[in-house]
């Protein structure tokens, strides 16, 4: 598959980085993966690390470098990851259940499908423009939803970081949405953010994204632009992003490649 991949983070203002964030591919497979941890939660830090090596492990065991069903893979996965934040949770004896946002994305056969629990987001960016985006789990949305509040409002709500839907934390509130599959243009690029990313930054600015030259460098001048205007207040700042077509590099692989940014060790018996 031809594409090309960049992921990074910043600690913002906080004290932690509870953000996580990880790609894999193999011949025929792209995925990302990105999880934020919950800052009010106990350990939501290795819940966000839980979710993403769930994802990496479920990769990493393909048979034939394929996703033989994308849309029950990504459902069973992220359930997995939720399952496993509660049982560490219990075998650990915390006394509370840790929980993570998370979104992933999975490119295969020409086709994307992308998942999501919480408010960290998928954007597909195409032609310029955002083409497509992930509906948020959060008080904000709903209300915006409801019209009770506009779409700008959701960015400044004092409210905005409530969220309805997360791995860990509350077990019978977990629910994941799943895409329908959409067909891939040359040049389509997919952005995997945190809430610290997307909510300071304009529409048209993450849109920009797509027509950069150098991914990276957009990435992390999105990075800082982020983090600058939250200044004291930004929060963790996290974004994957790979850009599709067949101008971009080919990544060949015969077993599953994960690569977890700045990986930090496995939690105890997970």
């Amino acid at each position: 598959m031809k594409f090309a991949v960049y992921q990074a983070s910043k600690i913002g203002g906080r004290k932690y980085n509870q953000d996580r964030v990880g790609y894999a591919y193999t011949s025929e497979v792209l995925l990302l993966v990105l999880a934020d941890g919950m800052g009010g939660h106990l350990h939501g830090e290795v819940a966000a690390q839980i979710a993403v090596l769930t994802f990496m492990r479920a990769f990493g065991r393909l048979k034939e470098g394929l996703v033989k069903e994308p849309e029950v893979f990504l459902r069973e996965t992220m359930r997995a990851g939720h399952d496993a934040i509660f049982e560490y949770a219990r075998e650990q004896q915390l006394g509370g259940n840790p929980g993570t946002t998370c979104v992933v994305a999975l490119v295969q056969g020409g086709h994307i499908w992308w998942a999501h629990a919480g408010d960290s987001r998928c954007y597909l960016l195409r032609d310029g423009k955002v083409a497509g985006v992930t509906h948020d789990h959060s008080v904000v949305q709903q209300w915006a939803d409801w019209g009770i509040i506009g779409a700008d409002e959701m960015r400044t709500h004092p409210d905005r970081n409530k969220i309805t839907n997360c791995l860990g934390g509350v077990e019978d509130m977990f629910y994941v949405d799943v895409s329908e599959p959409s067909a891939v243009q040359s040049g389509d690029t997919l952005l995997l953010c945190s809430d610290g990313f997307w909510s300071p930054l304009e529409d048209n600015e993450i849109a920009d994204l797509a027509g950069a030259s150098v991914l990276a460098d957009r990435v992390d001048e999105l990075i800082e632009m982020a983090v600058k205007r939250d200044s004291i207040r930004a929060d963790n700042t996290t974004a994957v992003a790979a850009r599709l077509g067949e101008r971009e590099e080919e990544h060949l692989a015969e077993m599953p490649m994960c690569i977890v940014l700045d990986e930090r060790p496995v939690p105890k018996d997970f």
